[in-house]
């Protein structure tokens, strides 16, 4: 106890110490006369010190004989301290026993005084608290061994306890922080997730857990356990630093793949890869940059040259930049001086990287004019350019631009740009591999599939739509010719396969029946069965549908008002009929016949309908009408819906056959289209200038 008494009768000593434990407790008690000097103590005291009642000198000293050496100087400073007057009296020693074993006293004690104020005696207690230190052993080792952070405060948030791991933690010793605040040791931490949490905690009495980066230090991430108890608050705390990097490198890695499964789905979802290219702009900002501009490199020109360069892409993070950024895509390139960074890296065929400065440095290499201001707007400070690299040549550049802001490109990000710019360019020299394919497959189109005739008042359209895959050109095909009567062979047909080599069938199976039909008279069925004898002889292995239609006229239908169209069918679908009222049906036969190359000696069907002014006759191959998911039958039925639909209109023969054609086919059609439409119009008046210009082959008559 703190403080000193005073004795009012000769019993005051008794009274002092029947104030503190009694014997019954297991307490000694002591007691030292001031005057003399004498030391006395209860039996339990003497237990306690482990030495006989009749052992005891009364000295003083005595007590010294039975502690532990190491603490002896430091009780006697405290009982020399309680007898100067200070009054209370606090201390902890040790006691060797004879067994061994150690045990650990508590003593506390008060300075009796007279009423003048002078010292009389020193009473006091002691306890045994071996066990209470043992466990505070145990406890304080736990807490040493603990593999995170200990920290303890109580209701004043002064640290009343710390471990070794939050020494090193907090890079201070216990000496710098017990007896302190929370916030004045770390006066970092106030305003911050830790003091709001903490005092959450304190406040709900419900632990918490959070994630923060040191005060102190940044780049150290710390999870911190605000546990409140015993009218205080502890911190549990580990160093988190590298799960966190690992779970920011992961999240990386998932952004990373993202970006390029989104590049690749873009750049593969079209064989039109410029178009899918100038979109990339907007897939790498901001996940790569602040702003970045795509260029792409013309197939001709100079190599190295500006002049074949353009920019076909750009995006910025900030909206309100994008204005100036437009305007600077728009005039950078003929503003390109010979040693720009864009020009360097397309001569060499490697990055070109501005770490900082690149606003001055893109300005040095711009020829005076606007984009100097507008360069300075856009303010970059780092700046990348990639080579869009295709087969050994490079096929555009990617530039890419960060602000002042943000950090430079790591490690990482430079991979996936270098990683995006190769898918980039690879696609971008695909397409142009496909458009080279394309053209070539499109003058093979143009020389196969001819342009048809125009006789007199029949207006023919022909349309040949390819599949979303290939090189443009099948085996599907169309024609119209006329024979030396002057009669108009119509033939729509599709060789089986969809190839090159369907391609080359389609070009001898068209010859051979166009052949055959336009060295004489005969009818569409004649035709077929000779094109079947040509085709077995010549052993082509050409598997085919096709149909054929001859449109006559003599002299009585010419005064009807009326032209015969005569067909036959080697297993193609039916063609379609546009009465001039705007009904429509289906010209089928009473069954199919055999495709072409399947029975050459086959006899073939003929059928023959008088079609009135106005009408309109339709050939088509059967991509038209069919898909994975429709059979035959609904395709049919939805192209007489749809022509009666269209009809109902009256628009021109080409108006006609462009909106058949965009409402029947998916987007990406699975099947190349071949067709050929006729409008026969009213021959008592001039042909109408819808229908253009006649259009025969010489010595035919125009009229």
């Amino acid at each position: 106890m703190a403080g000193t008494g005073t004795a009012a009768d000769g019993d005051d000593a008794g009274r002092a110490l029947l104030a503190l434990p009694v014997d019954a407790a297991g307490i000694g008690t002591f007691e030292v006369d001031v005057a003399t000097g004498r030391l006395t103590w209860n039996r339990r005291m003497s237990e306690l010190l482990g030495v006989a009642p009749e052992d005891v000198s009364g000295e003083p000293a005595e007590v010294h004989r039975h502690i532990d050496p190491a603490d002896v100087a430091r009780v006697a400073a405290d009982v020399e301290a309680a007898l100067a007057g200070i009054g209370g009296y606090t201390a902890e020693c040790r006691v060797p026993l004879p067994d061994g074993r150690t045990r650990h006293l508590s003593a506390r004690g008060q300075l009796i005084t007279d009423a003048a104020g002078n010292p009389l005696r020193l009473v006091g207690a002691a306890l045994d608290v071996t066990a209470e230190r043992k466990i505070s052993q145990r406890v304080h080792a736990a807490l040493e061994s603990l593999p995170i952070s200990y920290l303890a405060m109580d209701a004043d948030w002064r640290m009343t306890y710390l471990n070794a791991r939050a020494e090193r933690l907090t890079g201070r010793s216990r000496d710098e922080l017990l007896g302190r605040t929370l916030w004045e040791a770390f006066p970092a931490i106030v305003g911050t997730v830790f003091e709001e949490r903490s005092r959450q905690a304190l406040r709900s009495g419900e632990a918490i857990t959070f994630e923060a980066s040191h005060p102190e230090a940044p780049d150290v991430w710390v999870e911190v356990r605000a546990v409140p108890g015993s009218g205080g608050l502890a911190l549990y705390s580990s160093d988190v630093t590298d799960r966190r990097r690992a779970q920011e490198v992961a999240a990386e890695t998932a952004r990373r793949r993202a970006l390029l499964a989104a590049v690749t789905e873009q750049l593969t979802g079209t064989m039109d890869a410029e178009r899918a290219v100038a979109h990339l702009a907007q897939l790498v900002v901001p996940a790569l940059a602040d702003w970045c501009v795509v260029t792409l490199v013309d197939d001709e020109g100079p190599a190295g040259g500006r002049r074949n360069l353009r920019d076909v892409g750009w995006w910025h993070a900030d909206e309100a930049m994008r204005t100036t950024l437009d305007a600077y895509a728009e005039r950078r390139i003929p503003a390109l001086t010979e040693d720009s960074f864009l020009l360097r890296a397309l001569v060499t065929g490697r990055s070109v990287t501005v770490d900082s400065g690149a606003t001055a440095a893109v300005r040095s290499v711009l020829a005076p004019g606007q984009t100097h201001d507008l360069i300075a707007q856009l303010a970059p400070e780092a700046m990348v350019v990639l080579p869009l690299r295709g087969r050994g040549r490079t096929v555009g550049l990617l530039t890419l631009f960060n602000g002042s802001t943000r950090a430079s490109m790591n490690a990482a990000g430079r991979d996936t740009a270098t990683e995006v710019a190769a898918r980039a360019g690879l696609a971008l020299d695909n397409s142009r591999l496909y458009r080279q394919q394309r053209d070539l497959a499109a003058g093979l189109q143009r020389s196969l599939l001819t342009r048809p005739v125009q006789p007199d008042h029949v207006q023919i359209v022909v349309r040949y739509t390819p599949a979303a895959e290939g090189a443009d050109v099948g085996g599907d095909w169309y024609d119209a010719f006329m024979q030396p009567d002057g009669a108009t062979v119509l033939v729509i047909g599709d060789v089986i396969g969809h190839d090159t080599e369907a391609a080359a069938a389609m070009g001898q199976a068209r010859t051979v029946l166009r052949s055959l039909a336009a060295a004489g008279h005969d009818g569409p069925a004649e035709v077929l069965h000779r094109t079947d004898e040509v085709l077995e002889t010549l052993r082509t292995g050409i598997l085919a549908t096709a149909l054929a239609g001859r449109l006559e006229q003599d002299a009585d239908l010419l005064e009807r008002g009326l032209t015969r169209l005569r067909w036959s069918s080697a297993g193609h679908p039916p063609a379609a009929v546009v009465a001039p009222d705007g009904s429509v049906r289906l010209l089928a036969g009473e069954k199919a016949d055999l495709l072409l190359g399947v029975v050459p000696d086959t006899a073939r069907q003929e059928h023959e309908v008088l079609l009135e002014y106005g009408a309109t006759v339709l050939l088509y191959t059967d991509g038209l009408i069919e898909a994975r998911d429709q059979p035959i039958e609904e395709g049919l039925q939805r192209l007489q819906e749809t022509l009666t639909d269209l009809a109902a209109d009256d628009p021109p023969l080409d108006e006609l056959v462009d909106q058949l054609l965009e409402r029947m086919l998916p987007p990406q059609p699975e099947d190349d289209v071949a067709l050929v439409a006729v409008r026969l119009h009213d021959q008592r008046g001039p042909r109408p200038a819808e229908a253009g210009p006649n259009r025969t082959p010489p010595g035919f008559p125009d009229t």
